[in-house]
């Protein structure tokens, strides 16, 4: 069944009988199919036996609270997209329950405006998922490391949102790829997605590329123009490096998000747009604030939703999956099946690779393109990439799987964490960005006892 046909089906968690049978009807009412159940117990059996396209949940219930239920679904099927309901949630909770996996939180008395909401953004994700690998699918965000996982969770959760986004990352860690994810997940998905890269745009042009112009506003005009913002229109923009504006610039662009709306260069119409602004840099924004050369009032304009990208030696843990992934791109483009050798992936592991996702990619491809057999090994490296790094892994375990790479270089991140965190558990998992049972599992199929090691 396709997902033009299938009718979406939404499953209430609720002790009280009335409201239950208040949201089926409402769901009902927009073409969906819907059930309600009085206990944790009963809608985990549910979830299991017919997979729900999206769970009502409410948090405080006698016998299995809504966290725990919240959990349990998320372990079971991490792509059911599950709203929190509760008439007293306090902060700590809503935080804990966005950590978990909650598509949204919402207080008692539900309002009908955000229920439907909601449903339409569950039938996006779900036509989404149904299209298969893509750009749009949130796990083309490459890599099983604490934070990639985390920063996954996020884009899922952002995605359907209409707030303005800052993202913050160093050059070629991905801050790009992370935008679109968010606007392919996002209502505005078949509407455009329109990139500017703010610091490859003279100050003179700048004005013209994001507004337009004119006939006749300036030398070279010679026809009407439309600029980023319009051609954004019902869509998303991204502006990259966003940090590189002038003052000048950051006071017009504060201007269309506040007052949605903005003139061409040279004209004097009032054009008005609809855009979800997604920004990213690689500056500290704070520090160029206190420093006079960034405005604070833009900044809390874009910085509605902060997401952070960080560097690749933070995640070393995704390099063999980012080289698996473009080994056989490039393989592929080439014509003839191409592999790395354990050794040349483990020093491609230890480098710290300053210019990223972007530099390991370009590094790839060149290995692919000037290969003279089928395997890449280590004097096929570039010198920059060898020296001085192999130290940083032992080079000597030849012969290993690329999954027993992979286990043993996440067994060693976690005890260099577990140490930096004075063996503190639940440090740790803060410090990794993963709840403190994923925490434990890891420990005990990797036979650690932090007790012991730091007696």
């Amino acid at each position: 069944m396709t997902s033009q046909t299938k009718k979406m089906r939404a499953l209430i968690i609720d002790d009280e009988k009335s409201i239950g049978e208040s949201l089926v009807g409402v769901i009902e009412d927009e073409g969906w199919q819907a059930s309600a159940v009085l206990n944790g117990s009963r809608g985990l059996v549910e979830c299991k036996l017919n997979p729900p396209d999206l769970v009502f949940l409410d948090i405080w219930m006698p016998q299995m609270d809504g966290i725990t239920v919240l959990q349990q679904i998320k372990d079971m099927n991490p792509d059911i997209p599950v709203v929190i309901m509760s008439g007293h949630a306090t902060i700590e909770t809503a935080v804990k329950a966005t950590r978990l996996g909650a598509f949204e939180v919402l207080e008692k008395p539900l309002e009908l405006q955000r229920i439907l909401a909601l449903l339409g953004q569950a039938r996006i994700i779900a036509e989404k998922a149904g299209e298969g690998p893509g750009e749009s699918n949130v796990q083309d965000l490459i890599g099983t490391s604490p934070n990639t996982m985390s920063l996954r969770k996020q884009i899922t959760a952002v995605g359907p949102k209409n707030a303005s986004v800052l993202i913050v990352g160093e050059n070629g860690a991905g801050k790009e790829v992370v935008a679109r994810l968010i606007h392919n997940l996002s209502p505005r998905a078949n509407k455009p997605f329109v990139a500017i890269n703010c610091a490859a745009i003279p100050e003179e042009l700048i004005e013209a590329e994001l507004f337009g112009h004119v006939k006749g506003a300036f030398t070279n005009a010679v026809a009407d123009r439309k600029g980023r913002f319009e051609l954004a229109h019902q869509g998303t923009i991204f502006l990259d490096e966003v940090g590189d504006m002038s003052l000048k610039t950051q006071a017009k662009v504060l201007r269309v998000l506040q007052e949605k709306s903005f003139e061409r260069v040279g004209d004097n119409k009032t054009l008005n747009v609809d855009v979800r602004v997604i920004a990213a840099t690689n500056r500290d924004l704070p520090l160029a604030i206190k420093q006079g050369s960034f405005r604070e009032d833009l900044f809390y304009r874009l910085n509605v939703i902060p997401l952070t990208v960080r560097p690749l030696r933070e995640r070393r843990q995704d390099i063999p999956l980012l080289v698996d992934h473009f080994m056989k791109l490039f393989s592929e483009a080439e014509g003839t099946p191409i592999r790395l050798s354990e050794d040349a992936l483990r020093v491609l592991v230890a480098y710290d690779w300053p210019g990223n996702v972007r530099e390991l990619k370009n590094n790839l491809e060149r290995l692919v393109i000037l290969s003279s057999g089928p395997e890449i090994g280590l004097d096929d490296l570039p010198d920059e990439i060898t020296s001085g790094n192999s130290e940083k892994l032992d080079l000597s375990k030849t012969g290993q799987s690329l999954k027993t790479a992979k286990s043993d270089f996440e067994r060693s991140y976690i005890l260099g964490k577990l140490e930096e965190c004075d063996w503190n558990v639940s440090k740790t998992a803060d410090a990794l960005n993963i709840e403190r049972s994923n925490l434990h599992r890891k420990l005990k199929s990797y036979d650690i006892d932090p007790k012991k090691l730091k007696g």
